[in-house]
């Protein structure tokens, strides 16, 4: 695997530091199926770019982070235009990642990465369990008949059947998913975002207990008033602080095992966005492997 500098890639780090790895950033800008806005693809450098300003101290945890994990960003390379091939691309990836017992986070690019992303969790583990920020449901079989579309990314997932889900945040969904979601209820959990102020967080810990999880964020599971960044942006989601308690509960009660954060379309001028996106980013590495 190639990787970038330590000042070139995410946090931009003084090659000074050196620490054998336990995560790899990997940037891919897939952006192949957005319906609304575009720009998923400058998601994965604008994040790393705006990472550079993270203050590496984290008060909450007293130290910084960085250094008890050892972080390398994987040189951006070139995506397929085929999305199957795309898909590949990246399972491939991680399945490399995995061999080498390390954990992946995936910069996208729009929500169609996932499926690929997840594919080699799928294979490794007996049982997986996805934790699903976004402000859609993605359970959709297709969409403009793209199987792949981004609002199909977690029917995908669930083609596999040893995946189960845990959804947070949504607040959009399409009555053709009511179906699927009905006939599938033992293994789909939705927190829905209207009845947030109802959410039994103890429940959701119980949920969690013990299993191993994969982490996927749609930006769009933010409120739009935090993120309006991203192709669909939609009122009535998540804000910082609850988003930070949900991921770390998660990260106290489960084997986090791998993560994509997604969705994000850069405005120009609008550098808050990326950064809010990069310090998503530092903290889901920093409960992951100190809590």
């Amino acid at each position: 695997m190639n990787y970038l500098s330590n000042k070139k890639g995410f946090l931009g780090i003084d090659n000074i530091f050196n620490i054998n790895e336990k995560a790899i950033i990997i940037p891919f800008g897939l952006e192949k199926t957005v319906s609304y806005g575009g720009g998923t693809k400058n998601g994965p450098k604008e994040i790393i770019k705006a990472s550079h300003q993270v203050e590496l101290y984290d008060e909450e945890l007293n130290c910084e982070p960085f250094r008890k994990i050892g972080i390398k960003t994987i040189k951006p390379f070139k995506i397929s235009k085929d999305i199957k091939v795309a898909l590949d691309q990246i399972s491939k990836l991680n399945e490399k990642i995995l061999s080498k017992n390390l954990f992946p986070l995936t910069l996208g690019g729009e929500h169609s990465i996932t499926p690929g992303c997840i594919r080699p969790f799928a294979k490794k583990y007996k049982n997986i369990c996805i934790l699903h920020f976004d402000a859609h449901a993605d359970l959709r079989n297709s969409y403009n008949n793209e199987k792949y579309s981004h609002a199909s990314a977690i029917r995908r997932c669930l083609d596999n059947k040893n995946i189960s889900l845990i959804s947070f945040g949504i607040r959009n969904i399409s009555k053709e998913e009511i179906p699927y979601l009905k006939k599938n209820s033992k293994r789909i959990n939705i927190f829905w975002a209207k009845d947030k102020k109802k959410w039994d967080l103890k429940k959701f810990k119980n949920l969690i207990k013990k299993k191993n999880v994969y982490l996927t964020f749609d930006v769009d599971g933010l409120d739009s008033s935090l993120m309006p960044a991203t192709g669909t942006p939609e009122p009535g989601g998540l804000f910082w602080d609850e988003t930070l308690e949900i991921i770390k509960i998660a990260a106290k009660n489960s084997n986090f095992v791998g993560a994509d954060i997604n969705e994000l379309a850069p405005i120009n001028g609008f550098n808050s966005y990326n950064f809010l996106v990069a310090k998503l980013a530092y903290k889901i590495l920093s409960y992951k492997f100190l809590l």
